[in-house]
């Protein structure tokens, strides 16, 4: 019988309901009215300044509940339950007709998204496939073709509650679309491990 194997796969850890309803609906009121930086591609897109778990007693009972969840996604990326620290945190205001354009986070290993309101159906986070270097140049692309693992060039994440949680590897391009609700509030974060070895010759971060 035929085989298909999935070569190399790219983890994303989702969890429903790492944070509670309580605590994403305070983190929401909390900080959407600090997020007062306009993002350059969308009009109706705002982010807070850079935050780091110590600013704010509501981020750090959010990190002591995502972190655990960290770890398991390193375990997966690197084969082994590393300390893990989260760098920075943000959060995201994005009002209707507003998107996000397609972006990756430089200089992390593991980055989230905490959405901590209801998310409009056409407004799910989608994830994209990296263009160049990975494919043959000539695709089959018309209507009559279905879609795969393989084939597909964007994956629509699952319809999110507040509270949910998603984990990727930072150099996933990712994006919004244009937001047809009410207003959508998410947590945003970087990750880094304490320290990766190879061999003998370690690197050490600091968050």
């Amino acid at each position: 019988m035929d085989e298909v194997f999935g070569l190399f796969p790219i983890p994303l850890l989702r969890a429903p309901g790492a944070l509670n309803a309580r605590l994403a609906d305070v983190l929401a009121k909390h900080f959407s009215a600090q997020a007062q930086n306009a993002n350059k591609a969308s009009d109706n897109l705002s982010h807070t300044t850079m935050l780091s778990p110590d600013d704010s007693p509501l981020l750090v009972e959010a990190a002591t509940l995502i972190e655990p969840k960290i770890v398991d996604m390193g375990a997966l990326m690197f084969g082994q339950r590393l300390a893990w620290g989260i760098k920075e945190m943000w959060v995201n205001v994005l009002d209707t007709g507003g998107s996000q354009a397609p972006h990756t986070h430089a200089n992390s290993f593991i980055s989230g998204i905490v959405y901590l309101t209801p998310t409009h159906p056409d407004s799910k986070t989608v994830f994209i496939k990296t263009a160049g270097g990975t494919e043959f140049i000539f695709k089959n692309e018309h209507s009559s073709i279905a879609a795969t693992p393989f084939n597909a060039d964007r994956w629509v994440s699952p319809a999110p509650s507040p509270g949910d949680l998603v984990l990727f590897p930072s150099y996933v391009m990712h994006a919004v679309p244009p937001n047809h609700g009410e207003r959508r509030i998410t947590l945003s974060f970087n990750a880094i491990p304490s320290r990766l070895e190879s061999w003998g010759y370690t690197i050490q971060f600091s968050a």
